[in-house]
């Protein structure tokens, strides 16, 4: 359950492709580029639980980043790239980040980012900052000696205040192939070895990142966009015979509002399962997407936390509109704000 595994008995496949050129990225180079990231970690002498952050656009090149600190038993924290300079330094300084990688995006606002570590960029070399391009390359594509799992460290999105860190505990088993809980509830959810899974949305959000690196752990294939685009979204879908997806309500109701003509022109019915959460979906707009592609859309429920996850299905949610299913991750409890457990149908918080 890792892309070491997948690389090691299928080097060949597709682990990422890039949605609008085709780019294929496949295990043996993901794990190549993660084993020379972990590399460079080391030379830099960070070590099991410390902290890097990322602030990059949606690059194929992101996963290998990504595994490369998963493999080195670091935390490691995703920065929106739509965030103000000010937002970008508290989040460096809150993490306690040592080292900062940016993209196109992020190197845009380069001179006005506040950071002691290690600066690198993907793009061209700049004033303080590394192109890290080069220096990977002259890097060991084996794995380094003393591997152990991380974990991502990702931050709220701030509506009560700053961004509040989720830094989870390392995984209690140190081996960086061991299972999680999203392994679970993918396999719940039908993502298999054979998925070909679609990433519209942004890889710094929790459910993006998280659910392609669990895609990658079954050694399925991920087609990540640069950006969502609503028929993009759909011309994509019938080109790589998408099976499985993550959407937000956002992503459904753009593509409902495009012409009747132009939602014909595409095939869905590859589609085994669009998965949606971040936000509350109206009901209207769910029955909709149901009428339009059918039983395969599955909503889940959970925190960046980690402390629960609920999940239900079209056919359970067609009798129970307005559910978010009940609890397959954590036990479910509706309480006062005392921790009294509730009647049925009484409103209370979230256990």
């Amino acid at each position: 359950m890792h892309p070491s595994v997948h690389a090691a008995s299928q080097p060949d496949k597709a682990a990422v492709i890039e949605a609008e050129t085709g780019r294929v990225i496949t295990y043996a180079e993901v794990d190549a580029a993660s084993n020379r990231f972990a590399h460079l970690l080391r030379s830099h002498g960070l070590g099991h639980g410390d902290v890097i952050a990322l602030m990059l656009d949606n690059l194929p090149e992101y996963f290998g980043i990504a595994w490369g600190a998963q493999r080195a038993g670091l935390h490691y924290v995703c920065i929106s790239t739509r965030l103000t300079p000010a937002e970008v330094n508290y989040i460096l300084a809150d993490s306690g980040a040592q080292l900062l990688l940016v993209s196109e995006s992020g190197a845009a606002l380069a001179d006005q980012i506040a950071f002691g570590g290690h600066r690198y960029t993907m793009a061209v070399a700049l004033d303080g900052w590394m192109a890290i391009e080069p220096v990977l390359a002259g890097l060991p594509t084996t794995p380094i000696a003393d591997e152990r799992a991380g974990t991502d460290m990702l931050y709220s999105s701030g509506t009560t205040g700053r961004p509040k860190g989720v830094k989870l505990p390392l995984p209690e088993d140190p081996a960086i192939a061991a299972g999680n809980v999203l392994v679970m509830v993918a396999t719940a959810f039908g993502i298999r070895p054979d998925s070909v899974y679609l990433t519209p949305a942004p890889l710094y959000h929790a459910a993006p990142l998280r659910w392609s690196m669990t895609v990658h752990r079954l050694g399925g294939t991920v087609v990540l966009m640069r950006h969502f685009d609503a028929e993009a979204t759909l011309a994509v879908i019938e080109r790589y015979r998408i099976t499985a997806g993550q959407f937000v309500p956002t992503h459904f109701i753009r593509m409902l509002k495009l012409p009747p003509e132009v939602r014909a022109r595409y095939d869905h019915r590859s589609m085994q399962c669009a998965i949606h959460a971040a936000a509350p979906c109206p009901v209207p707009v769910k029955q909709a997407m149901i009428d339009w592609w059918g039983p395969v859309i599955w909503e889940y429920y959970a925190g960046s936390e980690g402390n629960g996850i609920t999940m239900i299905t079209s056919d359970q949610w067609l009798t129970h509109q307005g559910s978010v299913g009940k609890a397959i991750s954590g036990i479910l409890h509706i309480c006062d704000e005392d921790g009294n457990a509730l009647p049925p149908r009484a409103e209370g918080l979230v256990y």
